[in-house]
């Protein structure tokens, strides 16, 4: 499905960074950023013309290599990992930042994946996440219609337990992000942090 939503010749979220990024990118340290479904590179382009070491992490080769040729259009390196999220292994003390922008994953496998996160961030290091919540299903403004895929304030909570929740918020937002989220949207926002 995300090849194929990749394909076009033009970005299927746009270029620019997504605006809870740009707002809180600063609470990460310095260094190295991974991007969790990070599609065809708006955010970790943003990140590493902002200084990171960013590596961008997503199933779909076709939005990659878009990741790509948008990253040597904007004179950046990063660094791209074709993989599976359910199965990827995030590492140990290895990121000063883990950042997911609405990337949708069946709850099973964010779960599993949430779980690592405290090992996987150096201390000190931060996870920002937006998604959408089950209340953009009733929305044609992006997000799709699986309730699996979507996250609240009780989620993101009992999930993200190692980490110290410095910022959880549900709020409705224009979302101006391509063709594909256009419009207001019901979403949840949340920054992390290890702090031992």
């Amino acid at each position: 499905m995300w090849d194929q939503r990749y394909s076009d010749s033009e970005y299927a979220y746009g270029t620019q960074v997504n605006d809870f990024l740009k707002d809180n990118y600063h609470v990460i340290p310095q260094g190295k950023i991974l991007s969790l479904g990070e599609g065809e590179g708006r955010n970790a382009i943003f990140l590493a013309k902002a200084g990171y070491s960013v590596t961008a992490v997503d199933s779909s080769i076709v939005g990659l290599n878009k990741a790509k040729r948008l990253a040597k259009l904007n004179n950046v390196t990063i660094e791209t990992i074709h993989a599976d999220l359910a199965d990827y292994h995030l590492g140990e003390n290895q990121w000063h930042g883990i950042i997911s922008i609405f990337c949708p994953l069946p709850s099973s496998i964010r779960q599993s994946l949430y779980s690592k996160l405290h090992r996987s961030l150096k201390r000190g290091g931060s996870f920002l996440v937006e998604a959408y919540t089950p209340a953009q299903i009733q929305r044609n403004t992006g997000g799709g219609k699986n309730a699996d895929v979507l996250q609240t304030k009780q989620t993101l909570s009992s999930e993200i337990t190692q980490l110290s929740m410095v910022y959880l918020q549900e709020q409705q937002r224009e979302v101006h992000e391509g063709v594909y989220h256009t419009g207001l949207g019901a979403v949840v926002q949340a920054i992390a942090t290890k702090v031992g």
